[in-house]
């Protein structure tokens, strides 16, 4: 346990930062898991809506560091492939 009131503060801000970052890195897992599921019942409307969610959620993980660039665009084009081939 730190002792300075400085490392005291810092201990507090990591734990709200490390909170912030699992509930981003979270939320972006889910949107990607509804957008696989959703391709599997073949709902072209759904499907396209559930895509520009999790693109959006990936770019906000990408943007604060939580993912890498390169991941990020795996990702977005791993999901935008298999909306697109859809029947």
């Amino acid at each position: 346990m730190p002792n300075i009131k400085s490392a005291k503060k810092r201990v507090r801000s990591n734990a709200r930062k490390a909170d912030v970052n699992t509930l981003v890195k979270s939320s972006m897992r889910t949107a990607i898991k509804n957008v696989e599921k959703i391709v599997t019942t073949q709902n072209k409307e759904e499907a396209s809506n559930k895509l520009n969610i999790a693109l959006q959620r990936i770019d906000k993980a990408c943007n604060s560091g939580l993912v890498h660039k390169n991941k990020a665009a795996r990702l977005k084009s791993r999901l935008t492939k298999a909306v697109n081939n859809m029947n």
